[in-house]
């Protein structure tokens, strides 16, 4: 493959749009994501080899970009997992793998990794560039393992960022604030163990589903009586099981829920409060009780110093319109990289009519080349820098 489309827009463009639709046809669970990594690493190999390297973990990647005459290493990170979500797109390259889609945008995301590769290494910078492509990030959590891996040792960077996408903004728009961008995520999972029966006989059995309901609604209370109101705090119970038919009193009911914070400390007091309430449930319903606190991300707390960088940068270059933004009680376990690396994340514009993990998502493609764009813009800008 030539050097041209990564330095013509428009091929660039097409190319992006091309290797989006095939990832997007290929969604697949965290620490599962054999067919996409394979297509990753045949997209990487077609790239003028003479300034790359490139590592493997489980499912990720990671690529080196050798710059001429490094002082520091610029990291980028990218997501690859799908979501177990049906599609009902009106896409020709609708999901191959049932009950799977890329409903969260790690498809453009790595398109967009794939771009960032390809231009760094066609112009040549000062700096040294490390992509990752990291598995797993709706679940269990991949960012944490992989840091603590290795597979970054001699390559890990001075400095990282990442981007999400956003439906919500237009194409041509990015939006970011230092500080705080992401909150805090626990996921929730609590069973309930009782005693079963004939729906004639009640006072035989011991109904689990009356008592998940009373456990519904005291985890309502947590939020409103028990947490400062000038916190943001969030629990929310999506799913609840229990039973087995209309005329069996259930001996097992499961919650499955999130919790999202803005600091850490409301974090372990909601954990808290939610014990105690599920030991008195215990004890109000004679019952057994499990809590699961799964999978739990840090909150994404840009570092001021780079963010306001890269926002002066994009205002400067006319890359983008930038927007500072409020922030979010979504969840992204890149806050594991900003815990010891400095950095920030940032949102890109793709201006869809249906939210994240939403089964009909449809981003905007011309989005892709302004991520690439503003991506390897802010790298080339900040590889210049003393």
């Amino acid at each position: 493959m030539t050097r041209e489309p990564w330095t013509d827009d428009r091929l660039l463009d097409d190319w992006l749009c091309d290797v989006r639709r095939r990832l997007h046809e290929i969604p697949e669970p965290g620490f599962a994501e054999h067919e996409t990594q394979r297509l990753i690493l045949r997209e990487l190999a077609a790239l003028p080899p003479e300034r790359l390297e490139v590592r493997t973990w489980r499912t990720g990647v990671v690529v080196r970009v050798r710059g001429d005459n490094p002082r520091r290493t610029l990291g980028y990170r990218c997501d690859m997992d799908g979501l177990p979500i049906q599609e009902e797109t009106s896409y020709p390259f609708r999901s191959r793998h049932p009950g799977y889609m890329h409903a969260c945008g790690h498809d453009l995301h790595m398109a967009i990794a794939l771009g960032v590769v390809a231009r760094c290494a066609a112009r040549g910078l000062r700096d040294d560039v490390v992509v990752v492509f990291q598995p797993a990030e709706e679940g269990p959590g991949g960012a944490k393992p992989m840091l603590q891996s290795g597979i970054l040792d001699g390559w890990r960077p001075d400095e990282v960022f990442a981007l999400h996408i956003a439906p919500e903004y237009p194409v041509g728009t990015v939006a970011t604030r230092p500080g705080i961008l992401f909150a805090n995520t626990s996921e929730l999972f609590i069973d309930l163990h009782g005693q079963g029966g004939h729906a004639a006989y009640p006072h035989r059995a011991n109904d689990m589903v009356v008592a998940g309901v009373q456990l519904v609604a005291q985890l309502q209370t947590v939020v409103a009586r028990n947490v400062d109101p000038l916190d943001a705090v969030v629990i929310t119970i999506g799913r609840m099981e229990a039973g087995t038919r209309q005329n069996v009193i259930a001996s097992h009911c499961r919650l499955e829920g999130t919790i999202r914070t803005l600091s850490l400390s409301a974090m372990e007091q909601v954990k808290q409060r939610i014990t105690s309430l599920v030991c008195g449930i215990e004890a109000g319903f004679g019952c057994r009780a499990e809590i699961d606190w799964g999978a739990n991300y840090r909150m994404v707390d840009n570092h001021p110093a780079l963010t306001r960088g890269f926002m002066e940068f994009v205002q400067t270059s006319g890359c983008a319109r930038l927007v500072e933004c409020r922030e979010a009680m979504t969840g992204e376990d890149f806050g594991y990289f900003l815990e010891d690396i400095p950095g920030f994340m940032f949102w890109l514009g793709v201006g869809a009519e249906h939210g994240l993990h939403h089964a009909r998502l449809e981003p905007d493609e011309r989005a892709l080349g302004v991520g690439v764009r503003v991506a390897t813009g802010y790298i080339e800008w900040r590889s210049a820098q003393p």
